[in-house]
């Protein structure tokens, strides 16, 4: 398995619908036109290939100075644990910056993985939930 990863290479709305149901990551699947949405208004995008195949993804909105919001990360499962996930944090970090931080709110599953990933978890966060 060689992975070769891109940076601000998009891929195809069916691709990244493939890779999130795989991964069983809760994005609007469903809703291709958002999911399109989600990409095109995105300015930091590394994935992760083998070959043709879509097998990770970090989706970041970052000024690449101050902060970086890193809003998904997905991985196939039968490329979970290879440390894919944890290169695609690490590239997104390189390149939103050495003055920018990156923060991620996690999927209550993926809680245990973040800090073996090298991330700190914070208790000082707050949202409005989306209406839909």
């Amino acid at each position: 398995m060689e992975i070769v990863y891109k940076v601000n290479r998009m891929p195809a709305t069916e691709q990244v619908i493939e890779l999130y149901k795989d991964a069983g990551l809760p994005r609007p699947v469903d809703d291709p036109a958002r999911i399109s949405k989600m990409f095109a208004n995105a300015n930091l995008v590394v994935t992760a290939w083998d070959g043709d195949t879509l097998v990770g993804v970090s989706r970041c909105i970052t000024d690449f100075s101050w902060c970086c919001y890193l809003s998904d990360l997905a991985i196939r499962k039968d490329y979970q644990r290879h440390g894919i996930g944890k290169k695609l944090i690490r590239l997104s970090k390189e390149h939103a910056g050495e003055h920018s931080m990156v923060l991620l709110l996690s999927v209550p599953d993926a809680m245990e993985y973040y800090p073996k990933a090298g991330m700190e978890k914070l208790n000082n966060a707050f949202w409005i939930q989306r209406e839909k």
